[in-house]
């Protein structure tokens, strides 16, 4: 019962619409029935906005990036895919399908792009105040962005590999503690279930980072695409239907991945992971987190020429970037 009820909650607060605006002026002074541990006290969250995300572990927000805004990103996008801009360390990924296929290099053999910091157009979304208003409503007053995306989810090639795996993002992430890291993810169009929006199992921050691997697809699965191993199969997920400028944000913990992409075009959205900078580093050999280390790893030595020895929390410590406040630990 207790699935079924806040499967409820959720639909309810889908259907309600919530707005970036507090209700009331009352809210940093709002009385509540028992100490929050995933949100911190702001005038910005409502009592409700606050409750729905400690209970189901992520809060939609609706118009909350320009048109302007989104049109600027998409253009560097662009620019990026036709080669007319060059930006250090970035990591471009294509769909193992399509990277299979003889497209034109251009922005349909992308898939995603990650670790945009380096791009100052790109990166202007993490330093987006209404982005960042919101993100300190999780991590305080001292934010680092630590991970960048703009994904450009393709029309599945057949194969079902534009999917992605129910996953938890704090899989990859060699910093703690979990509950002072958020994600923004923002839709860069509409999306839905026909385009591969994301779904996300409400409530599973509460629990631990389960075993990741890549799934056992039977056409292949995407670089880096690892799934959680054992789940619940049966958890209410919600499919979080979004137009463009809605933003939302979740907690890493959260189990969530999304569908395929069954139209004819490309499904874009940008993202950006932050950190409070008060958070640490961790050693992750002998934890669940070694295979992906070592993955990372392996990339940064294939292709930056990196050597030596480092680890997983080295290349973190490299990505960040303050956005807000100090950057006293990470």
């Amino acid at each position: 019962m207790a699935a079924v009820t806040r499967l409820k909650l959720v639909l309810q607060h889908l259907n309600s619409g919530v707005t970036s605006f507090p209700t009331s002026g009352e809210v940093a002074t709002h009385a509540y029935p028992r100490r929050l541990r995933y949100t911190l006290e702001s005038q910005l969250l409502t009592p409700e906005q606050r409750q729905f995300y400690e209970e189901n572990g992520f809060l939609l927000i609706k118009k909350l990036v320009s048109d302007e805004d989104i049109k600027h990103f998409r253009d560097e996008f662009e620019r990026i895919c036709r080669r007319e801009v060059e930006v250090p360390m970035l990591t471009i990924m294509k769909d193992i399908a399509i990277n299979k296929s003889e497209y034109v290099d251009d922005q349909q053999a992308v898939s995603k792009i990650q670790n945009f910091e380096n791009n100052e157009v790109l990166f202007k979304y993490c330093c987006l105040p209404e982005i960042l208003k919101y993100v300190e409503c999780f991590t305080g007053p001292n934010v680092m962005a630590m991970h960048t995306m703009l994904i450009n989810k393709p029309p599945d090639a057949g194969k079902k590999t534009s999917r992605h795996p129910m996953h938890q993002d704090l899989h990859y992430f060699p910093f703690r503690p979990a509950d002072q890291i958020v994600c923004a993810w923002t839709a860069m169009e509409r999306v839905d279930r026909n385009n591969g929006c994301l779904v996300v199992l409400p409530g599973t921050h509460k629990g631990r980072m389960k075993q990741h691997d890549y799934p056992e697809w039977k056409d292949g699965v995407n670089k880096m695409y690892h799934g959680v191993r054992d789940y619940n199969p049966d958890h209410p997920r919600v499919h979080l239907v979004m137009e463009k400028g809605d933003t939302v944000f979740f907690h890493p913990l959260l189990i969530h991945g999304s569908g395929r992409n069954r139209t004819q075009g490309f499904r874009k959205a940008i993202s950006c992971h932050y950190a409070s900078s008060d958070c640490y580093y961790i050693d992750v050999k002998g934890t669940l987190q070694e295979n992906i280390e070592q993955e990372i790893l392996e990339l940064g030595r294939t292709k930056y020429g990196i050597d030596g020895d480092i680890n997983m929390a080295d290349v973190w410590c490299v990505k960040g970037r303050l956005v807000r406040g100090e950057r006293t630990n990470l």
